[in-house]
């Protein structure tokens, strides 16, 4: 059975128009300012959306940035009726607010955008958007909904900074996915969601597909709370589940947005789990990450780049990876430096490693609908 992406939206801190942004990604930008904190910080920078304002109590900006988002990615798709909506994010703003919770969360948001089906709320770690999309294409596979519209929102608070400052997972400088001065992450925010369609469905209601979601694959590695497999098992098993969950091959895979998350225990397990997937691939595909342009967003990072992904196919051009000058030693693939990457034409994979072990992989086909 396809799942067709009918509706995509984001607001992320280069902005919130699908078209714009990814221009502003192909050039190179970044959305990174000095965001005040109280704290001692490793880093005062962090990417964060101009609307909601920061001064917001952190719940209520969470919640205004998920609806916003998802009605606009319901109204991307035509709005299609009775949506199943699967809603994730990481801690959200719980870590600082401590009223309500997850689910409550997903419900307020499903019932402020009026959809009428109770919401499934995911939370795996920075792997929640990723997830909740699997979880969308698998009530659909399933025959439990015709339509879902599925991903995360995440917002930048000051628990997680101080969080990231004590795990000293936070970069002092500067976000270098893959680069050999890789010296840690920073934090960003935003939402990402998309409609999924079962085909006949969508078909029906003479809807246009962005992409198809053609696989989905996961994985734990057990490794520990806050740091993966160094040899990246678990990156590759999950790639290789969603590889063989679509019938696709390793050779059908024209890109990779990689997690890219800038720490070098993350970047050294990541490129482990691509060379032994790609290795002795002839036409190896190449690899993008955003994370040095939006920030590491944390539970909505796997919805925002499931996104990208399907703008890369449909765009046929790769985003540069910000900050990347010299690759790390052993990188097995090509990667997108200075500028733009011309692709060939063929799949993407969306790569998302998260705390506590949780790794999903997303497969997407390209549509023939383009992001305006």
């Amino acid at each position: 059975m396809n799942v067709w992406v009918t509706g995509m939206a984001w607001s992320t801190a280069l902005g919130d128009g699908l078209a714009g942004v990814w221009r502003r990604l192909l050039d190179g930008h970044d959305g990174f300012e000095a965001l005040p904190s109280e704290h001692p910080l490793r880093n005062p920078l962090a990417a964060t959306v101009a609307d909601p304002p920061a001064g917001m109590k952190p719940s209520a900006r969470q919640r205004i940035l998920a609806e916003g988002t998802l009605s606009r990615a319901l109204a991307d798709a035509g709005g299609p009726a009775d949506a199943y909506p699967v809603l994730g994010t990481s801690f959200g703003a719980l870590l600082d607010d401590e009223d309500g919770d997850l689910w409550q969360w997903a419900a307020d948001v499903a019932a402020a955008v009026g959809l009428r089906r109770p919401p499934v709320a995911v939370s795996t770690a920075c792997s929640s958007g990723s997830d909740a999309i699997a979880v969308g294409a698998a009530a659909i596979r399933s025959g439990a909904a015709d339509v879902s519209v599925c991903g995360a929102a995440d917002v930048v608070t000051p628990a997680k900074r101080l969080a990231h400052t004590a795990l000293r997972t936070m970069s002092p400088t500067r976000l270098r996915a893959f680069d050999r001065r890789a010296d840690g992450t920073l934090l960003g925010e935003g939402a990402g969601f998309v409609v999924l369609e079962r085909e006949e469905a969508a078909r029906a209601r003479g809807a246009v597909p962005y992409a198809v979601l053609a696989g989905t694959g996961a994985a734990n590695d057990g490794a520990g709370m806050t740091a993966p497999d160094p040899g990246g098992t678990g990156a590759e098993l999950a790639a290789r589940r969603c590889l063989a969950s679509c019938g696709l091959t390793v050779e059908d895979v024209a890109v990779v947005n990689a997690h890219g998350s800038g720490t070098p225990a993350n970047d050294s397990a990541e490129s482990a789990a691509l060379a032994r997937l790609f290795g002795g691939c002839e036409r190896p595909p190449v690899v993008f990450a955003t994370k040095g342009a939006l920030g590491h967003t944390l539970g909505a990072t796997g919805a925002l780049e499931a996104v990208a992904v399907v703008l890369a196919l449909l765009d046929g051009r790769a985003p540069p990876i910000p900050g990347l000058d010299e690759v790390i030693e052993g990188f097995p693939l090509p990667v997108a430096t200075g500028s733009a990457s011309r692709l060939r034409p063929g799949a993407g994979l969306s790569l998302t490693l998260g705390f506590g072990g949780f790794i999903t992989c997303l497969a997407f086909t390209p549509g023939q609908r383009h992001a305006h």
